[in-house]
């Protein structure tokens, strides 16, 4: 499957044609990130959970503590939603309605359940290397203890849809003669130095997954 089905779910209603739905492009908003806002309904009541996640092929793992409400939920296999944005940029129009912001993102659906003590350290490595990559080989593993604390969800992509907005601001044709600044202000995520732990020896060198 290359492309996933269409319903009234997954549908891009606002703007459809910035709608993808496309497993390369899903796939690419996700690898771009490493924190998703996990969404649930629970006794009635709505819930959005930020938490890490990392993809292998068309599954997405998350991670908990045995006894957090959202992985104790949704181990149940009850249906959720995750989402993933990015913000390319703010735009700015000649007018204030045609305000806007470039931006990629996914809302992916399915139900979740719970991996086997035989996967669950193979789920973990892939969330870290989602994170900071070459990082798993640089630590302790988690060790029996913490790994019997750790709930791991596994969640096959059932359904997904990307919308995507790119390039200049769309302003009223009589707008472009205004004298007035329009453009886009470009934004992107960076890293800065690594600060060193206060207590870390002096002559622990950076590791290779931080240079």
């Amino acid at each position: 499957m290359s492309e996933y089905s269409i319903d009234k779910r997954n549908k891009v209603r606002r703007v459809p044609t910035r709608g993808h739905y496309d497993q390369e492009t899903v796939y690419k908003i996700l690898d771009d990130a490493f924190v998703c806002h996990v969404s649930f309904v629970l006794d009635g009541q709505p819930f959005i959970i930020p938490t890490l996640y990392g993809r292998e092929g068309n599954k997405l793992y998350l991670h908990g503590a045995t006894s957090s409400r959202m992985i104790r939920h949704l181990e149940k296999g009850v249906p959720m939603s995750l989402a993933v944005t990015h913000v390319d940029g703010i735009v700015l129009a000649r007018s204030a309605f045609h305000h806007s912001a470039n931006y990629r993102s996914t809302i992916v659906y399915g139900t979740a359940k719970s991996v086997s003590q035989e996967l669950k350290e193979h789920a973990l490595f892939i969330i870290s290397e989602q994170v900071l990559k070459g990082r798993w080989d640089e630590v302790r593993l988690p060790n029996e203890k913490e790994l019997k604390a750790t709930e791991v969800l596994e969640l096959e992509i059932e359904q997904a849809s990307a919308k995507v907005r790119s390039g200049g601001p769309n302003d009223d044709k009589p707008d472009y003669d205004l004298d007035i600044w329009a453009g886009v202000v470009p934004m992107k995520m960076i890293y800065s130095d690594p600060i060193a732990d206060e207590v870390l020896p002096s002559d622990i060198k950076l590791p290779p997954s931080l240079k």
